[in-house]
């Protein structure tokens, strides 16, 4: 009898650990691969805007690019950084990054621009539009099959329009092969704001979609994936005293996998 209990036991035994080792071969798969190797290969392309040929300077630019900097080189990037751009030659600062040699080794990039902007795009120096479409066909799987597979996080600091967020309301109202794959798939943007309305900066401290980032990626990079930060960076608006005039925007996710900065 003791010995059928000890059989029962070890095939008890044996099945937990064959469910565990399934359960974290299933967890695994449901993560974008990140390893120590494809961290030392990551890059990322900064665009800083600050001086205009016809719009305000924005003060405390410089603070934003100093902190989103530290950020990414802190996560494992290699920040390829520009400053006071024209859209002619953010355009070619894209082209020249979607042919980085690291593109093949890394498991992710980020793409931040940090300007003036309207709904039809960011402002390059010269004041003019650069859509931000244009980085989804820089870096997809067309025009960029160094990146297939991998995420492709961008973050744009950005005014979408002139209006204010804020809108009261009554009471009662409250409520990896050959095979045919996707040209466009795992990208994942958080805008500063929703369209048509204004983004917010401090002269001396930044703009504040910014701070809040670093301060959520300081904090949760390590155990949270990507679009989980993104939803913390939200909630930070919402519970500050900010929430009722600017909300960041989730756009066009296409992940298909958790993106987890750091492995853990």
């Amino acid at each position: 009898v003791a010995d059928k209990h000890f059989g029962t036991f070890l095939k008890q035994k044996f099945v937990s650990r064959v469910s565990q080792k399934n359960l974290k071969q299933l967890l695994e798969a449901l993560k974008y691969p990140v390893t120590e190797e494809s961290i030392s290969k990551r890059v990322a392309l900064l665009i800083t805007n600050k001086t205009f040929d016809g719009y305000s300077t924005r003060h405390g630019a410089e603070k934003d690019e100093y902190e989103m900097h530290c950020m990414l080189a802190d996560l494992g990037y290699d920040v390829v950084k520009c400053r006071n751009l024209t859209v002619k030659v953010i355009e070619e600062a894209l082209q020249k990054f979607s042919k980085h040699p690291h593109l093949v080794h890394t498991d992710s990039v980020f793409v931040v621009i940090m300007s003036h902007g309207s709904l039809q795009g960011v402002c390059g120096t010269d004041c003019k539009p650069f859509e931000i479409e244009n980085i989804y066909k820089s870096l997809n799987t067309q025009n960029c099959p160094a990146l297939h597979n991998k995420p492709k996080v961008i973050i744009i600091q950005a005014c979408r329009g002139d209006e204010a967020g804020l809108v009261v309301l009554p009471d009662e109202d409250l409520a990896k092969t050959d095979a045919v794959v996707h040209k466009e798939k795992d990208f994942i943007s958080l805008l500063s704001c929703t369209p048509n309305t204004t983004s917010y900066r401090d002269e001396s401290y930044g703009s504040y979609f910014i701070q809040y980032i670093v301060e959520i990626f300081k904090e949760f990079a390590d155990v949270d994936h990507i679009e989980e930060l993104f939803r913390k960076v939200m909630q930070r608006f919402e519970e500050s005293e900010f929430g009722e005039i600017q909300m960041p925007s989730k756009d066009r996710c296409t992940l298909t996998k958790n993106f987890y900065l750091l492995p853990y």
